[in-house]
């Protein structure tokens, strides 16, 4: 049996506010749909993802910004501090630890995020 992950719902309180942010942090806006009056469905992707999130209204029962530590990784931190800096995102310095680097941000309403430059496992060097 094969299972992918291929849509996360991101609890938040503002619809338009958290898909400005994420579009700003480079995420594709993929599709936003008003089914009813109680349901608007946003999907947006990270670059090179293949797993989107969802925003919106009557998606989920969760608390905007409950979600915590959500993770994805990346080839280079140092590059997507950069990135995420130069789109005006708000990220912690770069962070070395023995099981990767690490740049997290957090979106307006406080859902966490973490990216992850994976270590070199290889013993040939390369990167911090």
């Amino acid at each position: 049996m094969e299972m992918r992950l291929e849509l996360v719902t991101v609890p938040v309180t503002d619809i338009d506010r958290a898909k400005e942010f994420y579009v700003r942090a480079g995420f594709n806006a993929d599709h936003d749909q008003t089914v009813s009056e109680e349901i608007r469905f946003v999907q947006l992707t990270p670059p090179g993802s293949g797993c989107s999130i969802a925003i919106g209204k009557g998606l989920t029962e969760m608390a905007p910004g409950s979600l915590d530590n959500l993770q994805m990784v990346v080839a280079d931190a140092d590059a997507s501090h950069a990135d995420l800096v130069g789109r005006g995102i708000e990220v912690t310095p770069v962070e070395d630890l023995p099981w990767g680097r690490f740049v997290r941000f957090a979106d307006p309403d406080g859902n966490r995020w973490s990216l992850q430059q994976l270590p070199d496992w290889s013993g040939q060097g390369g990167g911090s």
